[in-house]
């Protein structure tokens, strides 16, 4: 079962009304953020539902949502009627081809109006049963629970009438709902069943990774001996954490597993190809995530914006806190790295201090959004572009006031040149700026003094210049 509609519409609500999960009180900024995967029992039957986000960032992971279920909840708030991600999220139910029930939400609200609701469905041809259609549809209101009996039983119905059964006696295979590296325990993943039985001690593998089934839990963290058909499982023991959608298959021993593996990447090396165009600047992005659910929602956001004048390109994409070897990768590439709802390990601070490597930490992905469309706007800024021009040697003090000084020194590299800036060295290190204000020669004022010509400088500035100082002149311009 799979919850689908607008952000903010109601769905997490919903379930937590069936079951006190109490679902929207971590969520940042009152937003689903991954898939999550629920099971409640109701007149002695197990209903899984799959939670997914609302907010257009997460387009792949609803489409994804409708392709691993059997039924389909719309969620329509009452009150606001169909929204741009409720019609999304309608084709993708007519992509998946599954039975839809449409829960009308929000009922208790004064301004609530279902019949306005079920005419913006007619308008995207889903025609409730109350209009002459084939659509089932339940006025409910996840505050009251009013309503939350008769949609279950209507699921119950649904699945009878489909004649949805799963095979037992099979392999087990399923589809990786949500994974994610655990600090403590390494990576963890959540699967949905689709048939067979798994077991602790399962050989199992994706696309990209495998292992041995060491723990195996229900959604709520409690021990299994065995996971059934379309029961929501966390699973320890997988060599790393896997990609958000790939199928899993339980293998006879691991040497089948690590062929399945092997074909596979060949398959996606075979595949991949980078094209970058010429004439454009590139940002080089390091992604780090507490789930692949939020990386590849990421993904998809930074795929829709415009780069036309900038190309994304995310170098590293990856789970878990920021570390050294990201920093160091950062620092090599000129990448910034963007670390969603992760912390930065301690020495991986220090070293990004050190290097002036730029981490940008987000918890909610609209400022991730906003975030990086600023930096792409800031790299098509005018870049500064240095010339060193020369170098004086301070020779004699001529003359101190409050804010200027009259010295007088020797070229000893390149030229001095009016107009030009003015560095201050003093034992080979800069420590500071003057601003030159004159420059001349035998008491006439002129604009250029090259290699072994002495010189008289006029300069202004808080810093005194002092006797054995290295000038180190220098022009500036903008280029793009």
């Amino acid at each position: 079962m799979v919850v689908l509609g607008h952000v903010d519409h109601g769905k997490s609500s919903i379930l937590e009304a069936i079951k006190d999960l109490k679902i929207t009180a971590s969520e940042s900024g009152g937003i689903t953020q991954h898939i999550g995967a629920y099971e409640i029992e109701h007149n002695n039957k197990k209903i899984t539902f799959i939670d997914t986000p609302g907010h257009e960032a997460f387009s792949a992971m609803r489409s994804r949502g409708a392709r691993v279920a059997d039924i389909a909840i719309l969620v329509v708030a009452a009150e606001e009627g169909i929204k741009p991600q409720t019609k999304e999220a309608i084709l993708h139910i007519k992509r998946s081809g599954i039975p839809m029930v449409v829960a009308i939400n929000k009922m208790d609200k004064p301004e609530a109006n279902p019949e306005k609701v079920k005419r913006e469905l007619s308008r995207q041809e889903v025609l409730v049963e109350s209009m002459g259609g084939k659509v089932p549809a339940v006025e409910i209101s996840a505050k009251t629970k009013k309503g939350i009996p008769d949609l279950l039983e209507l699921i119950l119905l649904m699945a009878e009438m489909e004649n949805l059964a799963a095979e037992t006696l099979k392999p087990a295979q399923g589809v990786v709902i949500e994974s994610y590296l655990d600090s403590q325990r390494g990576p963890t993943s959540t699967l949905l069943l689709r048939s067979g039985i798994l077991k602790p001690g399962d050989i199992v593998a994706t696309a990209s990774t495998m292992g041995k089934v060491k723990i195996l839990e229900d959604f709520q963290g409690k021990a299994l001996n065995r996971g059934l058909p379309s029961m929501p499982v966390i699973i320890i023991g997988l060599e790393k954490a896997p990609q958000v959608g790939e199928k899993f298959e339980v293998y006879p021993d691991a040497e089948s597993a690590q062929k399945y593996i092997a074909k596979k990447e060949k398959k996606a090396e075979a595949a991949e190809v980078f094209v970058m165009e010429e004439g454009k600047k590139v940002l080089n992005l390091i992604l780090k995530a507490d789930v692949h659910g939020s990386i590849e929602a990421i993904e998809e956001v930074l795929k829709g914006l415009a780069q036309d004048k900038v190309i994304l390109r995310v170098l590293k994409s990856d789970l878990g806190s920021v570390n050294e070897g990201d920093v160091k990768l950062a620092k090599s590439s000129r990448s910034r790295i963007l670390a969603f709802r992760v912390k930065t390990d301690a020495s991986a601070a220090i070293l990004a201090e050190r290097d002036r490597v730029n981490i940008i930490a987000f918890e909610v992905i609209y400022d991730l959004a906003q975030a990086v469309r600023q930096l792409m706007e800031k790299s098509i800024e005018p870049e500064k572009v240095r010339k060193d021009l020369g170098k004086v040697k301070v020779l004699a003090i001529f003359r101190t006031e409050k804010n200027r000084q009259i010295v007088g020194g020797k070229v000893v590299e390149g030229e001095a040149k009016r107009g030009a800036k003015v560095e201050i060295y003093r034992k080979e290190e800069n420590i500071g700026e003057a601003k030159l204000i004159n420059l001349q020669k035998n008491k006439k004022d002129i604009g250029t003094a090259t290699k072994g010509e002495e010189c008289g400088i006029l300069c202004g500035g808080d810093i005194k210049i002092e006797t054995g100082d290295i000038l180190q002149f220098y022009e500036q311009s903008f280029s793009r």
